[in-house]
């Protein structure tokens, strides 16, 4: 299934599903009530979709399967809100060496360049900081838990923050938890898996470099109202099929700045779900992004967004995320 949030032109926020090559939205508990009749407590919201286990998903399966035509609505008519908004939890890993290679290359050039001689301040850089975030990269999971209150869908109007001038976009893909559990193992961890979508984790570049140095991760860096864009659904884990053979691309205002492939994550799902869950409980709904792939974000360029700028994240199989950075 492919699994929405969207509000309908009564305002009402309401779970659904995209059919027809997501031309159309299927309001999942007024076909419940066209097929069985009354409503469905598991059928409230994708939240609770994910809470109700599997006899929640296979009731959904069902009314998907027979999709009454009075529970129809085309997609234009609708507005899209991030598929659980907002979810339980959030945390964000880092998850693809390449990115934060290319990140750190990318800021050190950008210092040198202020330098007298650039290539001179390039050589006597001291790289040390950088060569220890990816030997910790490589020993374990790292994360941060991300601002869940500040998640937007891709209709919903972006507000750029006040205080940047340097915004950027991060192309990533998470996973939504299925079943509550704690000190799960690598092995069971893929059935904790309800679904995925598309992450576009918004950055303040500006903030965070001034921040970052504080050694307590980010934070207005990456949260402001907004700021993390997710969507354009859910695609639930069994109609996905292998989540490290996926595509990814980047483009902004349809000029492609950079792609990369799930294949090349160094820490999978299954891994950071093990290591989360030692001694921590983990709830369904909760969501868990990969990072950014490599060459999925300007700041690896030294490019920016501009303001009125259209930002397509696509992933095969989850679709296209698209966000207008917005005039204000």
């Amino acid at each position: 299934m492919r699994l929405v949030t969207f509000v309908n032109s009564a305002g009402l926020e309401l779970p659904g599903a995209l059919l027809d090559s997501d031309q159309v939205v299927l309001d999942l508990q007024a076909a419940h009530r066209e097929c069985k009749g009354g409503a469905s407590p598991a059928l409230q919201s994708v939240l609770s979709l994910a809470e109700s286990g599997d006899a929640g998903f296979e009731l959904a399966r069902s009314v998907v399967a027979k999709a009454p035509a009075s529970a129809v609505v085309a997609r234009d008519q609708v507005r899209l809100r991030a598929p659980i908004q907002p979810p339980p939890q959030m945390r964000d890993f880092s998850c693809f060496e390449l990115h934060l290679q290319q990140c750190f290359a990318a800021a050190r050039k950008g210092r040198a360049m202020r330098a007298a001689d650039p290539e001179a301040a390039l050589r006597e850089m001291d790289t040390s900081a950088d060569d220890s975030v990816l030997k910790t990269f490589n020993r374990q999971p790292i994360y941060y838990k991300c601002n869940r209150f500040a998640v937007a869908g891709m209709d919903d109007e972006f507000q750029w923050p006040s205080y940047s001038k340097l915004l950027d976009f991060e192309l990533e893909f998470g996973c939504y938890m299925g079943k509550r559990g704690k000190d799960i193992t690598r092995d069971q961890a893929r059935s904790f898996i309800f679904g995925y979508t598309i992450f576009n984790d918004i950055s303040a570049r500006d903030a965070q470099g001034r921040e970052m140095g504080g050694m307590l991760g980010p934070a207005k860096g990456k949260d402001f109202d907004t700021a993390n864009v997710m969507g354009p659904c859910l695609v639930t884990a069994d109609e996905l099929g292998d989540p490290y053979d996926l595509n990814m691309i980047a483009r902004v205002n349809g000029e492609e700045w950079g792609r990369g492939n799930t294949r090349d994550m160094r820490w999978q799902f299954e891994d950071v779900i093990a290591h989360v869950s030692q001694s921590e409980t983990l709830y369904p709904g909760e969501f868990l992004g990969s990072g950014t792939v490599g060459n999925g974000c300007g700041l690896e360029q030294l490019r920016y967004l501009k303001r009125g700028d259209v930002v397509e994240l696509e992933v095969d199989g989850i679709g296209v995320l698209r966000t207008q950075v917005g005039q204000k």
